[in-house]
Protein backbone atom coordinates (compact mmCIF):
# COMPACT_ATOMS: atom_id res chain seq x y z
CA UNK A 1 0.00 0.00 0.00
CA UNK A 2 2.73 2.71 0.89
CA UNK A 3 4.20 1.55 -2.40
CA UNK A 4 1.52 1.93 -4.59
CA UNK A 5 0.91 5.45 -2.74
CA UNK A 6 4.69 6.26 -3.35
CA UNK A 7 4.17 5.81 -7.11
CA UNK A 8 0.80 7.33 -7.27
CA UNK A 9 2.51 10.72 -5.84
CA UNK A 10 5.58 10.35 -7.91
CA UNK A 11 3.33 10.06 -11.17
CA UNK A 12 0.99 12.77 -9.94
CA UNK A 13 4.06 15.09 -9.17
CA UNK A 14 5.91 13.91 -12.72
CA UNK A 15 2.09 15.22 -14.22
CA UNK A 16 2.50 18.08 -12.48
CA UNK A 17 6.36 18.92 -13.80
CA UNK A 18 5.34 17.75 -17.70
CA UNK A 19 2.11 19.98 -17.43
CA UNK A 20 3.56 23.07 -15.96
CA UNK A 21 6.79 22.59 -18.46
CA UNK A 22 5.03 24.58 -21.10
CA UNK A 23 1.78 25.57 -22.58
CA UNK A 24 0.99 26.42 -26.37
CA UNK A 25 -2.18 28.27 -27.33
CA UNK A 26 -2.68 28.53 -31.14
CA UNK A 27 -4.13 31.21 -32.90
CA UNK A 28 -6.64 29.95 -35.91
CA UNK A 29 -5.58 30.64 -39.25
CA UNK A 30 -6.79 33.11 -40.95
CA UNK A 31 -8.58 32.18 -44.52
CA UNK A 32 -8.54 35.62 -45.47
CA UNK A 33 -4.64 35.56 -45.11
CA UNK A 34 -2.90 34.67 -48.76
CA UNK A 35 -0.19 31.98 -48.99
CA UNK A 36 2.27 34.53 -49.97
CA UNK A 37 1.48 36.56 -46.74
CA UNK A 38 4.97 38.66 -45.02
CA UNK A 39 4.31 39.23 -41.17
CA UNK A 40 6.81 40.67 -38.58
CA UNK A 41 5.10 39.96 -34.61
CA UNK A 42 5.85 43.14 -33.24
CA UNK A 43 5.00 42.11 -29.87
CA UNK A 44 3.21 42.53 -26.08
CA UNK A 45 1.50 45.47 -26.52
CA UNK A 46 -1.39 47.01 -23.45
CA UNK A 47 -1.48 42.75 -22.68
CA UNK A 48 -2.70 42.10 -26.33
CA UNK A 49 -0.31 40.78 -28.94
CA UNK A 50 0.56 42.87 -32.34
CA UNK A 51 1.51 41.16 -35.30
CA UNK A 52 1.88 43.13 -38.85
CA UNK A 53 0.77 41.43 -41.85
CA UNK A 54 1.33 42.42 -45.15
CA UNK A 55 0.34 41.33 -48.73
CA UNK A 56 0.60 42.98 -51.92
CA UNK A 57 -0.23 46.61 -51.05
CA UNK A 58 -2.44 45.73 -48.39
CA UNK A 59 -0.92 46.29 -44.83
CA UNK A 60 -2.74 45.64 -41.64
CA UNK A 61 -2.59 44.67 -37.40
CA UNK A 62 -3.71 41.48 -36.15
CA UNK A 63 -4.66 41.66 -32.45
CA UNK A 64 -4.36 38.56 -30.61
CA UNK A 65 -5.53 38.47 -26.88
CA UNK A 66 -4.10 35.51 -24.15
CA UNK A 67 -5.76 32.76 -25.91
CA UNK A 68 -4.28 33.78 -29.20
CA UNK A 69 -8.05 34.48 -30.38
CA UNK A 70 -8.15 37.13 -33.21
CA UNK A 71 -9.39 40.10 -31.65
CA UNK A 72 -9.31 43.03 -34.45
CA UNK A 73 -7.77 43.22 -37.95
CA UNK A 74 -7.19 46.86 -38.81
CA UNK A 75 -6.14 48.12 -42.02
CA UNK A 76 -2.99 50.51 -42.06
CA UNK A 77 -5.38 52.88 -44.06
CA UNK A 78 -3.27 55.80 -43.10
CA UNK A 79 -0.44 54.49 -45.55
CA UNK A 80 0.36 56.23 -48.81
CA UNK A 81 -1.90 54.32 -51.41
CA UNK A 82 -0.65 52.63 -54.50
CA UNK A 83 3.32 53.21 -53.20
CA UNK A 84 5.28 50.24 -52.60
CA UNK A 85 6.14 50.24 -48.82
CA UNK A 86 10.30 49.53 -49.29
CA UNK A 87 11.13 48.86 -45.60
CA UNK A 88 9.13 48.15 -42.39
CA UNK A 89 10.68 48.54 -38.52
CA UNK A 90 9.13 48.43 -35.24
CA UNK A 91 10.15 50.01 -31.71
CA UNK A 92 7.79 48.62 -29.39
CA UNK A 93 6.93 50.00 -25.87
CA UNK A 94 4.46 48.70 -23.10
CA UNK A 95 1.67 49.90 -24.66
CA UNK A 96 2.22 51.40 -27.70
CA UNK A 97 5.09 50.54 -30.81
CA UNK A 98 6.18 52.53 -33.02
CA UNK A 99 5.53 51.60 -37.06
CA UNK A 100 8.69 53.13 -38.92
CA UNK A 101 8.27 52.85 -42.53
CA UNK A 102 9.53 53.89 -45.82
CA UNK A 103 8.53 54.59 -49.48
CA UNK A 104 8.98 56.67 -52.57
CA UNK A 105 6.57 59.22 -54.19
CA UNK A 106 8.22 60.48 -57.60
CA UNK A 107 11.67 62.21 -57.26
CA UNK A 108 11.14 61.89 -53.21
CA UNK A 109 12.13 59.10 -50.56
CA UNK A 110 10.57 59.06 -47.24
CA UNK A 111 10.83 57.68 -43.66
CA UNK A 112 7.69 57.90 -41.22
CA UNK A 113 6.37 56.69 -38.01
CA UNK A 114 3.09 55.81 -36.79
CA UNK A 115 1.69 55.44 -33.24
CA UNK A 116 0.14 52.18 -33.07
CA UNK A 117 -1.75 50.99 -29.79
CA UNK A 118 -3.10 47.59 -28.30
CA UNK A 119 -6.00 47.41 -30.37
CA UNK A 120 -4.34 48.22 -34.06
CA UNK A 121 -5.23 51.94 -34.38
CA UNK A 122 -2.97 54.62 -35.14
CA UNK A 123 -2.62 56.95 -31.97
CA UNK A 124 -2.24 60.58 -33.64
CA UNK A 125 -0.86 61.84 -36.53
CA UNK A 126 1.99 60.67 -38.50
CA UNK A 127 5.42 61.76 -37.79
CA UNK A 128 7.96 62.46 -40.98
CA UNK A 129 11.55 61.56 -39.32
CA UNK A 130 13.36 62.40 -42.47
CA UNK A 131 13.17 62.81 -46.32
CA UNK A 132 15.73 62.61 -49.84
CA UNK A 133 14.63 64.66 -52.02
CA UNK A 134 15.54 64.77 -56.01
CA UNK A 135 15.80 61.02 -56.58
CA UNK A 136 16.80 60.77 -60.02
CA UNK A 137 16.45 57.04 -59.49
CA UNK A 138 12.94 54.70 -58.09
CA UNK A 139 14.27 52.82 -55.00
CA UNK A 140 13.79 48.90 -54.92
CA UNK A 141 14.98 48.50 -51.25
CA UNK A 142 15.25 51.12 -48.36
CA UNK A 143 17.34 53.69 -48.09
CA UNK A 144 17.40 54.39 -44.39
CA UNK A 145 18.38 52.58 -41.51
CA UNK A 146 16.62 52.56 -37.93
CA UNK A 147 18.55 51.56 -34.91
CA UNK A 148 17.51 52.32 -31.34
CA UNK A 149 19.27 52.97 -27.80
CA UNK A 150 18.88 49.75 -25.43
CA UNK A 151 16.78 51.46 -23.34
CA UNK A 152 14.40 52.60 -26.01
CA UNK A 153 15.10 56.43 -25.36
CA UNK A 154 16.66 57.11 -27.95
CA UNK A 155 15.70 56.74 -31.90
CA UNK A 156 18.06 56.94 -34.77
CA UNK A 157 17.24 56.78 -38.67
CA UNK A 158 20.60 57.34 -40.83
CA UNK A 159 21.83 57.15 -44.69
CA UNK A 160 24.90 56.53 -46.39
CA UNK A 161 26.10 58.04 -48.95
CA UNK A 162 29.15 56.94 -51.18
CA UNK A 163 29.49 59.20 -54.23
CA UNK A 164 32.99 60.45 -53.01
CA UNK A 165 34.62 56.87 -52.51
CA UNK A 166 37.28 59.16 -50.65
CA UNK A 167 34.59 60.06 -48.61
CA UNK A 168 31.26 58.63 -47.01
CA UNK A 169 28.44 61.00 -45.66
CA UNK A 170 26.39 59.43 -42.91
CA UNK A 171 23.08 61.77 -42.30
CA UNK A 172 21.68 60.80 -39.02
CA UNK A 173 19.00 61.72 -37.66
CA UNK A 174 18.40 61.19 -33.71
CA UNK A 175 15.08 61.27 -31.63
CA UNK A 176 13.53 61.10 -28.13
CA UNK A 177 10.99 58.62 -27.18
CA UNK A 178 8.48 60.87 -28.04
CA UNK A 179 10.09 61.25 -31.83
CA UNK A 180 11.00 64.97 -30.84
CA UNK A 181 14.29 65.56 -33.22
CA UNK A 182 17.39 66.09 -30.91
CA UNK A 183 19.74 66.79 -34.21
CA UNK A 184 20.05 65.98 -37.70
CA UNK A 185 23.91 66.05 -38.82
CA UNK A 186 25.79 65.44 -41.49
CA UNK A 187 28.65 62.81 -40.38
CA UNK A 188 31.65 63.19 -43.36
CA UNK A 189 34.09 59.77 -42.70
CA UNK A 190 36.85 59.32 -44.77
CA UNK A 191 37.50 56.55 -46.61
CA UNK A 192 41.50 56.63 -46.93
CA UNK A 193 42.09 53.14 -49.22
CA UNK A 194 40.26 51.53 -52.17
CA UNK A 195 38.30 49.03 -50.60
CA UNK A 196 37.07 50.81 -47.02
CA UNK A 197 33.36 50.59 -46.01
CA UNK A 198 31.29 50.74 -43.43
CA UNK A 199 30.41 48.02 -41.12
CA UNK A 200 27.64 47.70 -38.49
CA UNK A 201 26.00 50.97 -36.41
CA UNK A 202 24.42 51.38 -33.08
CA UNK A 203 23.07 53.71 -30.98
CA UNK A 204 23.87 54.08 -26.92
CA UNK A 205 22.06 55.12 -24.25
CA UNK A 206 22.89 58.85 -24.39
CA UNK A 207 22.31 58.62 -28.07
CA UNK A 208 25.87 58.82 -29.94
CA UNK A 209 26.14 56.92 -32.81
CA UNK A 210 28.86 53.87 -33.37
CA UNK A 211 29.85 52.15 -36.00
CA UNK A 212 32.88 50.50 -37.33
CA UNK A 213 34.93 51.28 -41.11
CA UNK A 214 36.35 48.22 -42.27
CA UNK A 215 39.17 47.55 -45.17
CA UNK A 216 40.17 44.60 -47.15
CA UNK A 217 42.67 44.23 -48.97
CA UNK A 218 40.16 43.30 -52.16
CA UNK A 219 36.89 43.21 -52.61
CA UNK A 220 35.08 40.03 -50.57
CA UNK A 221 38.14 39.31 -48.87
CA UNK A 222 38.38 39.81 -45.32
CA UNK A 223 39.30 42.59 -42.99
CA UNK A 224 42.70 43.23 -42.51
CA UNK A 225 41.53 46.90 -40.99
CA UNK A 226 39.60 48.18 -38.36
CA UNK A 227 38.66 51.87 -37.10
CA UNK A 228 35.87 52.32 -34.66
CA UNK A 229 33.59 55.44 -35.55
CA UNK A 230 32.03 57.70 -32.82
CA UNK A 231 29.66 60.60 -33.35
CA UNK A 232 28.47 62.19 -29.77
CA UNK A 233 25.25 63.67 -29.69
CA UNK A 234 25.68 67.40 -30.26
CA UNK A 235 29.21 67.23 -31.74
CA UNK A 236 29.91 67.98 -35.42
CA UNK A 237 32.64 65.62 -36.24
CA UNK A 238 32.92 62.07 -35.06
CA UNK A 239 36.45 60.43 -33.58
CA UNK A 240 38.27 58.26 -35.54
CA UNK A 241 40.20 55.47 -33.91
CA UNK A 242 42.39 53.00 -35.27
CA UNK A 243 41.44 49.09 -33.90
CA UNK A 244 44.93 46.86 -33.35
CA UNK A 245 44.12 44.01 -35.73
CA UNK A 246 47.55 42.66 -35.88
CA UNK A 247 48.03 40.62 -38.30
CA UNK A 248 44.61 38.54 -38.62
CA UNK A 249 42.01 38.70 -41.20
CA UNK A 250 39.30 39.11 -39.68
CA UNK A 251 35.60 37.82 -40.70
CA UNK A 252 31.93 38.42 -39.67
CA UNK A 253 32.83 41.60 -37.56
CA UNK A 254 30.54 42.99 -35.24
CA UNK A 255 29.88 45.51 -32.69
CA UNK A 256 28.20 45.47 -29.31
CA UNK A 257 27.35 48.77 -26.98
CA UNK A 258 27.53 47.87 -22.92
CA UNK A 259 25.78 50.55 -21.90
CA UNK A 260 25.61 49.39 -18.08
CA UNK A 261 29.81 49.33 -18.05
CA UNK A 262 30.26 52.10 -20.60
CA UNK A 263 32.25 50.29 -23.16
CA UNK A 264 32.21 48.87 -26.54
CA UNK A 265 32.85 45.25 -27.67
CA UNK A 266 34.10 44.69 -31.21
CA UNK A 267 34.54 40.86 -32.34
CA UNK A 268 35.13 38.73 -34.88
CA UNK A 269 36.15 35.27 -36.33
CA UNK A 270 39.90 35.60 -37.60
CA UNK A 271 41.73 33.28 -39.85
CA UNK A 272 46.02 33.89 -39.83
CA UNK A 273 46.18 33.86 -43.33
CA UNK A 274 44.46 35.25 -46.06
CA UNK A 275 40.99 33.44 -47.19
CA UNK A 276 42.91 30.95 -44.96
CA UNK A 277 40.26 28.73 -42.52
CA UNK A 278 39.10 30.00 -39.08
CA UNK A 279 41.27 29.89 -36.84
CA UNK A 280 39.62 31.04 -33.62
CA UNK A 281 38.02 34.56 -32.14
CA UNK A 282 39.27 38.46 -31.79
CA UNK A 283 38.12 40.79 -29.22
CA UNK A 284 38.63 44.23 -28.09
CA UNK A 285 37.18 46.16 -25.86
CA UNK A 286 37.04 50.02 -25.57
CA UNK A 287 36.32 52.67 -22.65
CA UNK A 288 33.26 55.08 -24.37
CA UNK A 289 33.94 58.11 -21.99
CA UNK A 290 38.14 57.91 -22.47
CA UNK A 291 38.22 56.36 -25.57
CA UNK A 292 41.22 54.03 -24.99
CA UNK A 293 41.40 50.28 -25.53
CA UNK A 294 40.87 48.37 -22.47
CA UNK A 295 41.67 44.73 -23.88
CA UNK A 296 42.86 43.40 -27.25
CA UNK A 297 42.95 39.39 -27.31
CA UNK A 298 42.25 36.36 -29.26
CA UNK A 299 40.93 33.06 -28.44
CA UNK A 300 42.40 29.99 -31.04
CA UNK A 301 39.93 27.43 -30.82
CA UNK A 302 41.58 23.98 -29.65
CA UNK A 303 41.52 20.61 -31.52
CA UNK A 304 39.04 19.27 -28.59
CA UNK A 305 36.65 22.08 -29.20
CA UNK A 306 36.89 21.60 -33.41
CA UNK A 307 36.61 18.16 -32.82
CA UNK A 308 33.31 18.93 -30.76
CA UNK A 309 31.58 21.70 -33.53
CA UNK A 310 32.70 19.94 -36.82
CA UNK A 311 29.48 17.86 -38.80
CA UNK A 312 31.30 15.95 -41.53
CA UNK A 313 34.41 17.98 -42.72
CA UNK A 314 37.88 18.25 -41.31
CA UNK A 315 38.89 19.84 -37.83
CA UNK A 316 40.77 22.08 -39.73
CA UNK A 317 37.88 23.19 -41.46
CA UNK A 318 35.70 23.27 -38.33
CA UNK A 319 34.45 26.83 -38.33
CA UNK A 320 34.57 27.40 -42.17
CA UNK A 321 30.27 28.09 -41.91
CA UNK A 322 30.05 29.77 -38.71
CA UNK A 323 28.46 33.04 -38.30
CA UNK A 324 28.42 35.14 -35.47
CA UNK A 325 24.12 34.86 -34.23
CA UNK A 326 24.31 36.22 -30.84
CA UNK A 327 26.41 38.35 -28.50
CA UNK A 328 25.11 38.64 -24.76
CA UNK A 329 26.45 41.17 -22.61
CA UNK A 330 26.98 39.95 -18.29
CA UNK A 331 26.35 42.61 -15.72
CA UNK A 332 29.74 41.94 -14.69
CA UNK A 333 31.71 43.14 -17.68
CA UNK A 334 31.70 39.41 -19.72
CA UNK A 335 29.46 38.77 -22.99
CA UNK A 336 28.66 35.37 -24.77
CA UNK A 337 29.49 34.58 -27.97
CA UNK A 338 26.79 32.25 -30.13
CA UNK A 339 27.19 30.82 -33.61
CA UNK A 340 25.68 29.12 -35.80
CA UNK A 341 26.54 26.45 -38.89
CA UNK A 342 25.15 28.07 -42.01
CA UNK A 343 25.65 27.10 -45.71
CA UNK A 344 23.33 26.49 -49.04
CA UNK A 345 24.10 25.16 -52.50
CA UNK A 346 22.36 25.49 -55.74
CA UNK A 347 22.12 22.72 -58.77
CA UNK A 348 24.98 21.42 -56.67
CA UNK A 349 27.03 24.36 -56.64
CA UNK A 350 28.13 25.19 -52.74
CA UNK A 351 28.69 28.79 -51.68
CA UNK A 352 30.91 29.63 -49.35
CA UNK A 353 31.74 32.77 -46.98
CA UNK A 354 33.62 34.51 -49.42
CA UNK A 355 30.91 34.04 -52.14
CA UNK A 356 28.44 35.72 -49.33
CA UNK A 357 30.94 38.52 -48.56
CA UNK A 358 31.82 36.89 -45.47
CA UNK A 359 28.44 37.13 -44.31
CA UNK A 360 25.81 34.64 -43.29
CA UNK A 361 24.11 33.44 -46.62
CA UNK A 362 20.58 34.02 -45.50
CA UNK A 363 20.78 35.12 -41.73
CA UNK A 364 22.16 38.04 -41.78
CA UNK A 365 20.78 41.41 -42.58
CA UNK A 366 23.08 42.24 -45.32
CA UNK A 367 23.01 39.54 -47.31
CA UNK A 368 21.17 40.80 -50.41
CA UNK A 369 20.98 44.44 -49.52
CA UNK A 370 23.82 46.24 -51.45
CA UNK A 371 26.36 45.95 -48.19
CA UNK A 372 29.40 47.63 -47.97
CA UNK A 373 29.26 48.78 -51.67
CA UNK A 374 26.50 51.25 -52.61
CA UNK A 375 25.21 49.46 -55.74
CA UNK A 376 21.62 49.89 -57.12
CA UNK A 377 20.63 52.80 -54.50
CA UNK A 378 21.72 55.76 -56.39
CA UNK A 379 24.92 56.23 -54.20
CA UNK A 380 23.10 55.21 -50.49
CA UNK A 381 23.44 51.82 -49.34
CA UNK A 382 21.25 50.59 -46.47
CA UNK A 383 22.11 48.17 -43.27
CA UNK A 384 20.05 45.66 -41.28
CA UNK A 385 19.21 46.91 -38.21
CA UNK A 386 20.48 44.48 -35.47
CA UNK A 387 22.31 41.42 -35.07
CA UNK A 388 18.75 39.26 -34.77
CA UNK A 389 17.18 41.30 -37.81
CA UNK A 390 15.90 39.07 -40.31
CA UNK A 391 14.43 38.88 -43.62
CA UNK A 392 10.54 37.96 -42.27
CA UNK A 393 8.09 35.77 -43.01
CA UNK A 394 7.06 34.50 -46.83
CA UNK A 395 6.00 30.48 -46.28
CA UNK A 396 7.88 30.83 -49.74
CA UNK A 397 10.93 31.79 -48.62
CA UNK A 398 12.36 35.19 -49.56
CA UNK A 399 16.04 33.46 -51.37
CA UNK A 400 14.43 31.94 -53.48
CA UNK A 401 16.04 31.46 -56.41
CA UNK A 402 13.05 30.75 -58.81
CA UNK A 403 10.92 27.66 -59.13
CA UNK A 404 13.60 25.83 -61.74
CA UNK A 405 15.98 26.21 -59.70
CA UNK A 406 16.04 24.67 -56.43
CA UNK A 407 17.98 26.40 -53.14
CA UNK A 408 18.95 24.16 -50.53
CA UNK A 409 19.15 25.89 -46.83
CA UNK A 410 21.45 24.46 -44.19
CA UNK A 411 22.08 24.86 -40.36
CA UNK A 412 23.76 23.38 -38.37
CA UNK A 413 25.64 23.06 -35.13
CA UNK A 414 25.90 26.26 -32.35
CA UNK A 415 28.39 27.06 -30.57
CA UNK A 416 28.82 29.04 -27.75
CA UNK A 417 31.64 30.97 -25.94
CA UNK A 418 31.94 32.58 -22.06
CA UNK A 419 34.33 34.90 -21.66
CA UNK A 420 35.01 36.77 -18.30
CA UNK A 421 35.85 40.54 -18.13
CA UNK A 422 39.31 40.03 -18.55
CA UNK A 423 38.78 38.53 -21.91
CA UNK A 424 39.46 35.28 -20.57
CA UNK A 425 37.60 32.21 -22.24
CA UNK A 426 35.39 30.67 -19.20
CA UNK A 427 33.88 27.98 -20.98
CA UNK A 428 32.23 26.57 -24.19
CA UNK A 429 29.39 24.53 -25.66
CA UNK A 430 28.14 23.01 -28.38
CA UNK A 431 24.33 22.30 -29.24
CA UNK A 432 24.08 19.58 -32.24
CA UNK A 433 21.53 19.98 -34.87
CA UNK A 434 21.29 18.83 -38.48
CA UNK A 435 18.68 21.07 -40.55
CA UNK A 436 18.51 21.52 -44.43
CA UNK A 437 15.23 22.67 -46.64
CA UNK A 438 14.72 23.40 -49.94
CA UNK A 439 14.00 27.07 -51.36
CA UNK A 440 12.89 28.39 -48.07
CA UNK A 441 15.40 28.82 -44.62
CA UNK A 442 12.26 29.91 -42.25
CA UNK A 443 12.01 26.24 -40.49
CA UNK A 444 15.80 26.14 -40.06
CA UNK A 445 17.76 28.08 -37.38
CA UNK A 446 16.50 28.75 -34.33
CA UNK A 447 15.07 30.88 -31.88
CA UNK A 448 16.36 32.31 -28.22
CA UNK A 449 14.18 32.62 -25.10
CA UNK A 450 16.50 34.71 -22.14
CA UNK A 451 14.66 34.47 -18.82
CA UNK A 452 17.45 35.37 -16.83
CA UNK A 453 18.08 32.02 -14.95
CA UNK A 454 18.72 30.09 -18.14
CA UNK A 455 18.80 30.59 -22.06
CA UNK A 456 16.62 28.73 -24.16
CA UNK A 457 17.12 27.71 -27.90
CA UNK A 458 13.82 26.18 -29.62
CA UNK A 459 15.04 24.69 -33.18
CA UNK A 460 12.99 22.12 -35.25
CA UNK A 461 14.31 19.01 -35.03
CA UNK A 462 13.60 16.90 -38.14
CA UNK A 463 11.84 12.94 -37.60
CA UNK A 464 10.78 11.16 -40.78
CA UNK A 465 10.19 14.13 -42.90
CA UNK A 466 8.30 16.17 -40.52
CA UNK A 467 9.64 18.65 -38.50
CA UNK A 468 9.37 18.60 -34.19
CA UNK A 469 9.96 21.25 -32.37
CA UNK A 470 12.61 21.37 -29.35
CA UNK A 471 14.23 23.33 -26.64
CA UNK A 472 17.38 23.20 -25.16
CA UNK A 473 17.75 25.31 -21.77
CA UNK A 474 21.53 26.70 -21.40
CA UNK A 475 22.56 27.86 -17.36
CA UNK A 476 24.72 30.85 -16.95
CA UNK A 477 27.44 27.89 -15.98
CA UNK A 478 27.21 26.45 -19.97
CA UNK A 479 25.12 23.56 -19.02
CA UNK A 480 22.91 22.30 -21.56
CA UNK A 481 19.42 19.98 -20.68
CA UNK A 482 18.03 18.81 -23.83
CA UNK A 483 14.33 18.71 -23.03
CA UNK A 484 12.06 16.65 -23.91
CA UNK A 485 10.04 17.67 -27.45
CA UNK A 486 7.79 19.84 -26.95
CA UNK A 487 3.82 18.23 -26.61
CA UNK A 488 0.77 18.81 -28.07
CA UNK A 489 2.80 19.29 -31.20
CA UNK A 490 0.22 16.65 -33.16
CA UNK A 491 -2.15 19.03 -34.99
CA UNK A 492 0.07 19.44 -38.01
CA UNK A 493 1.82 22.77 -37.37
CA UNK A 494 5.24 23.86 -38.85
CA UNK A 495 7.03 26.38 -36.62
CA UNK A 496 9.41 28.61 -38.02
CA UNK A 497 11.48 29.05 -34.72
CA UNK A 498 13.95 31.74 -35.86
CA UNK A 499 11.22 34.10 -36.33
CA UNK A 500 9.83 34.19 -32.74
CA UNK A 501 9.78 36.88 -30.80
CA UNK A 502 10.18 36.99 -26.99
CA UNK A 503 7.03 38.73 -25.24
CA UNK A 504 7.81 38.02 -21.52
CA UNK A 505 9.94 36.55 -19.16
CA UNK A 506 9.23 33.04 -20.10
CA UNK A 507 7.29 33.33 -23.11
CA UNK A 508 7.15 33.43 -26.73
CA UNK A 509 5.03 33.65 -29.80
CA UNK A 510 6.40 31.55 -32.82
CA UNK A 511 4.63 31.85 -36.13
CA UNK A 512 3.65 28.42 -37.95
CA UNK A 513 2.12 27.14 -40.96
CA UNK A 514 -0.93 24.80 -40.68
CA UNK A 515 -2.28 23.49 -44.03
CA UNK A 516 -0.75 26.08 -46.08
CA UNK A 517 -1.45 29.17 -43.97
CA UNK A 518 0.36 31.35 -41.43
CA UNK A 519 -0.84 31.32 -37.90
CA UNK A 520 0.86 32.16 -34.54
CA UNK A 521 1.34 29.89 -31.50
CA UNK A 522 2.10 31.54 -27.87
CA UNK A 523 4.50 28.93 -25.89
CA UNK A 524 4.52 29.66 -21.76
CA UNK A 525 7.43 28.00 -19.70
Amino acid sequence: MKRSFLFFLWAMLATCASASAQNIVYSEPDRDDPRTLNFEVVGKIGGKFLIYKNARDDHFFSVYDAEMKLNAKVKADFLPSRTKILGTDFLAYPDFTYFIYQYQQRNIYYVMAAKIGPEGKIMGEVTMLDTTSGMGYTANNRIYTIVNSEDKQKLGAFKISTRNEKEHVITSCVFNKELNQLEKVRIPVPMPDKNDYLGEFGLDNEGNLVCLRESSVAANESVNKVSLVIKTLGSINPTISEVKVKSLFLDDTRIKIDNLNKKILITSFFSKQKRGNIDGLYYTLWDKNTGNELLNATTVFSEEFRADVKGEGSTKTAFNDFYLKNLILRRDGGFMMIAESAYMNSRGNNFNRWDMMNRSPFFNPYFGSGFGMGMGFGGYYPYGSGLNAYPWGSPWGLNSMGPNNVTRYFSDNIAIISFEPDGKMEWSNVIRKTQYDDNTDNYIGYGLLNSGDQIRFLFNIQEKRNNVLTDQAMSPQGQIDRNPTIKNLERGYDFMPRHAKQTGSRQAIIPCMYRGFTCFAKIDY
